[in-house]
């Protein structure tokens, strides 16, 4: 009998052994897929990255060649002076310029070694020569050898805006080469490198030689070479053992483009988890034989000691906040009587919010109150609390189930206050009025819907401050908004204030009607209110005068780019005031740039005064 259990227990053991040493192996399998995988998302994202990289260096040598472009023809001075090229080259941030002449031949630049080459001096030059018959092209070529000296370089090539020169700005292409490197099978190979107990290998599939490895004494070698066999890679696709550099191990290959991307750990590194396995069971039987005997001790006393823990357990939710828990102990006749008396207190509490409730709602507002404290678990509430934040039934059950959830929402309430209007937050589509009083273990808090009393504020505020013709400020909303921007001066970045007047107002009412001049005065006020692209402030200031503050721009051209669509299109459009009434939309502009003004006073007279300057020139 003895004998027999010696038996059975060493076919027991070699069953584990067995388990465990298939699973060890189905673990590296899927570990090596994982990989695997990895290398392909790697190959993937650093190819987009290659892609987004090169498009934004085309797109920095084109800006950089406009840039110069631009410079040269404010001062074509530059180009009798090498040194002054050179400094133009390092503060726009290029490496070479050369400018060319209409018959494709460079004259100028920072590199004079250069002058005299032409379009058709060589392969890469003649990229450009198309230019010569079109002026308008603007081109960028992709990474190549320059022409004198086969260095890797990116060149862009546009005219000059008077036509008289080509400007060609050369960058070297670092961000892409290195970001190009990381598709190389010796970069990917460096990031696994870190795992020690497994080796990478690359193998091309024609020529069997290993072109990258974690191992790098194995790059270059034959597979063969290390204990490797082809034929085991296409027949044994979930694995195989092999002798490879010297030892035991298991190995996973899978075929990738025109190679075999595999994965080799030596049998000592895959098994090595097995004995303590294996004593971690041992360890597991003798844990259940005490858990069984713990189970039946426990059965035994089930009556009284799970009914008292049943009972505690309940009541601690209560305690903690959960008065929808329902005790229903019956195992003995005074449980049943206990959970009754329990159940009895708790929908007294539940009966006394109702009737708190039911006061709240005989007021002309909706008014609600919660309460939470640093033992309960849950938030008690009104009926009120989840209409008047807007809550659906399944964000109300959430938010009363948890007084962390809960403590959370009241913060991101306060995240949105009502400027004017104190302890006021905006919900949703409405106001709310939120209070609370703490102390160190309670919370407990008031919440009102305001909705109608704050839109009524807002609604005579912006009667107040808005040009109800327009629907843009009035002088003294303008002022109001200029005077809070100038407060924070260093916020309005580049900056002008414009002074408009609708030309031909006085016209269209006499012919027209004051109806005509109204819709006159409304498709002028929508036109200046579209200027640009930045911050904009646009008020009527009566009559048919306009100001306009353009601001938050970050350089001075883009204001003036700004300021020149506004001047642009004076005159430019039609007006339609009627289904048969269609005039020009005229008006008069005057703008003066702020530049560190403190205020905006002084400005808008000089702004002003330009206005008029551009009205005398105008009737000209």
């Amino acid at each position: 009998m003895r004998l027999l259990t010696i038996i059975l227990a060493v076919l027991i053991l070699n069953v584990i052994l067995y388990i465990q040493v298939v699973s060890e192996q189905r673990q590296a399998y899927e570990n090596a897929i994982r990989t695997f995988r990895q290398i392909e998302q790697m190959l993937d994202g650093n190819q987009k990255e290659i892609e987004e990289v090169t498009a934004e260096y085309r797109e920095t040598c084109l800006r950089n060649a406009e840039a110069i472009a631009y410079i040269i023809q404010k001062d074509p001075s530059v180009l009798e002076s090498v040194e002054e090229l050179k400094n133009i080259a390092q503060l726009v941030g290029v490496d070479e310029i050369h400018i060319f002449d209409d018959t494709g031949r460079i004259y100028a630049g920072t590199h004079p070694e250069y002058y005299g080459y032409t379009f058709d001096s060589g392969g890469q030059m003649a990229f450009f020569k198309p230019m010569l018959e079109d002026h308008s092209l603007k081109l960028v070529q992709d990474i190549a050898p320059n022409t004198a000296e086969e260095k890797m370089m990116q060149y862009s090539a546009l005219w000059s805006m008077n036509g008289e020169f080509i400007v060609q700005v050369g960058m070297e292409p670092v961000n892409v080469m290195k970001v190009t490197e990381k598709n190389e099978l010796s970069y990917l190979f460096s990031q696994f490198r870190v795992n020690l107990e497994a080796d990478y290998y690359a193998i091309d599939i024609g020529s069997g030689q290993i072109v990258g490895s974690t191992d790098l004494d194995c790059v270059g070698k034959n597979l063969t070479e290390i204990g490797l066999d082809e034929n085991a890679f296409s027949e044994y696709e979930k694995g195989f053992s092999a002798f490879v550099n010297g030892r035991n191990a298991y190995c996973v290959f899978q075929r990738a483009g025109d190679n075999y991307i595999g994965r080799v750990i030596a049998s000592r590194d895959l098994y090595q988890r097995i004995p303590r396995t294996t004593i971690a069971l041992a360890i597991c039987l003798t844990a259940i034989a005490v858990a069984l005997n713990l189970a039946i001790t426990r059965y035994m006393n089930r009556y009284v000691v799970d009914g008292i823990h049943g009972i505690n357990e309940k009541l601690g939710r209560i305690a903690e906040g959960n008065l929808d828990e329902v005790i229903d102990i019956h195992s003995s006749a005074e449980f049943t009587e206990l959970s009754s008396y329990i159940n009895t207190m708790k929908q007294s509490i539940l009966d006394s919010n109702r009737k708190m409730s039911y006061v709240l709602s005989k007021t002309n507002m909706y008014i609600g109150v919660y309460e939470c404290n640093e033992h309960m678990k849950r938030v008690q509430f009104t009926e009120y609390v989840p209409r008047i934040f807007a809550l659906d039934d399944e964000e109300t059950q959430q938010l009363g189930q948890d007084v962390v959830s809960f403590q959370h929402f009241i913060s991101s309430i306060r995240k949105n206050p009502v400027e004017g209007e104190p302890d006021t937050f905006g919900v949703k589509d409405r106001f709310v009025k939120l209070e609370e009083i703490r102390d160190s273990h309670e919370t407990f808090g008031v919440v009102i819907d305001v909705t109608e009393s704050v839109i009524k504020r807002k609604e005579i505020e912006a009667e107040r401050d808005m040009d109800l013709l327009t629907g843009l400020y009035n002088r003294r909303g303008m002022e109001q908004k200029l005077s809070a921007l100038f407060e924070k001066p260093e916020e309005l970045g580049h900056s002008a204030i414009v002074m408009i007047d609708a030309d031909n107002l006085k016209v269209i009412n006499d012919n027209y009607g004051h109806e005509a001049g109204d819709s006159y005065l409304r498709l002028t006020a929508k036109l200046i209110a579209n200027v640009g692209t930045g911050g904009c402030v646009a008020a009527r200031m009566g009559g048919d005068e306009f100001v306009l503050f353009l601001y938050g721009y970050e350089s001075e051209k883009e204001l003036e780019d700004a300021l020149k669509e506004l001047v642009d299109v004076q005159d430019q459009r039609t007006a339609v005031l009627t289904n048969d009434v269609r005039v020009t939309l005229k008006f008069s502009c005057g703008y003066c740039l702020i530049r560190g003004r403190a205020g905006y006073q002084e400005a808008l007279k000089e702004a002003d005064e330009r206005m008029y300057e551009n009205k005398r020139e105008r009737k000209k």
